[in-house]
């Protein structure tokens, strides 16, 4: 900063002054202090900063998965909307691990963000405390938690598993499958089969047809070994929902190397509205949470209540996203 000053003919003051997105210091100092500072390659100790403005610029989030293209979708909604603050996301990735999530979440309070935003509504008790404790905002994403910390922007993943049981029905449909994972540690999986076994005993069919041959993280090879698995027990199954677009690839394009026709011989339905779904063929049926509509409304509810900070709650705290569902060839009657 020194060097900054002496090439701008400045003082070192006026130079941490001018390099803050809010100055009072004129135009013509600020770019000759913005040149001098170019020509340096100086840039601002942001850290330093933010013990006297007690801002530090960035938001903390945590995902599930790095390869998944929902949340890259939530993400880059969040970000490009933050952006428009001059905040910037730094990312924690839990493997599906709530463990992990609870050291992330440690790691990134200590950072000092301005709010964190975490994936899915189950914690451990203690990550659950660190979040209430920490002073800041705090957005649970992606779930509808029964006892939510803070704010929450999400949806109801067993609701949703109802709009694809419906439509197999609708279709004349009885016998019908689920392939899914390791519910332990995929809780919106879960919530995923909780719906499917609901809505089938509200048609009164039994949810027996069930494969958790999938692991983590998913990809297309567990699908294929998931169906396998579920048509050696049940070769009569009529319909199959996937917990994911990724599963529902490799079930379909197993089910063809079996000499299964899809949909005539087996429907295949999956979730999350993935671009390989839309493009397979045939193109999967799926249930489209609007990943990116979930990253947005994140930032907004975000952006104002960092804006109103006086304001002890945000009056409201729940926002539900509605899924909907995405009716392609896999499932369609003939």
């Amino acid at each position: 900063m020194a060097d900054v000053a002496k090439l701008a003919g400045v003082s070192t003051m006026t130079v941490s002054r001018a390099l803050k997105p809010e100055t009072s210091v004129s135009r013509a100092t600020r770019e000759r202090i913005e040149k001098a500072a170019e020509e340096l390659g100086y840039v601002l100790d942001s850290i330093a900063s933010s013990f006297s403005s007690g801002r530090t610029g960035f938001v903390a989030v945590t995902i599930p998965s790095i390869n998944n293209a929902n949340f890259a979708d939530t993400i880059k909604a969040l970000s490009d909307k933050l952006a428009e603050a001059n905040l910037q996301v730094i990312l924690g990735y839990t493997n599906y691990d709530t463990f992990q999530e609870e050291h992330l979440v440690e790691q990134l309070l200590k950072r000092r963000p301005e709010a964190i935003v975490v994936t899915g509504g189950v914690h451990t008790l203690r990550c659950r405390t660190l979040l209430t404790n920490a002073g800041i905002p705090v957005v649970e994403t992606w779930d509808l938690p029964d006892n939510p910390i803070d704010q929450v922007v999400g949806f109801s993943n067993s609701r949703s598993s109802q709009l694809m049981v419906d439509h197999f029905i609708e279709c004349g449909l009885s016998k019908i499958g689920f392939v899914g994972g390791d519910n332990e540690r995929d809780n919106r999986g879960h919530d995923r089969y909780r719906g499917f076994c609901d809505t089938l005993e509200k048609h009164g069919l039994q949810a027996t047809r069930v494969s958790f041959n999938v692991q983590f993280p998913f990809s297309i090879s567990q699908g294929a070994a998931g169906i396998r698995e579920l048509l050696n027990d049940w070769p009569d199954t009529e319909a199959v929902m996937c917990v994911s677009d990724l599963i529902a690839f490799g079930a379909m394009t197993e089910c063809q190397r079996m000499g299964l026709r899809v949909p005539a011989d087996i429907a295949i339905g999956g979730f999350g509205a993935y671009d390989l779904g839309e493009f397979a063929y045939p193109a999967i049926t799926t249930i489209d949470v609007g990943a990116a509509a979930i990253g947005r409304l994140t930032a907004e509810k975000l952006l104002n209540m960092l804006a109103n900070e006086d304001s002890a709650v945000d009056t409201d705290g729940t926002l539900e996203t509605a899924p909907r569902l995405i009716v392609r060839q896999s499932s369609q009657p003939t």
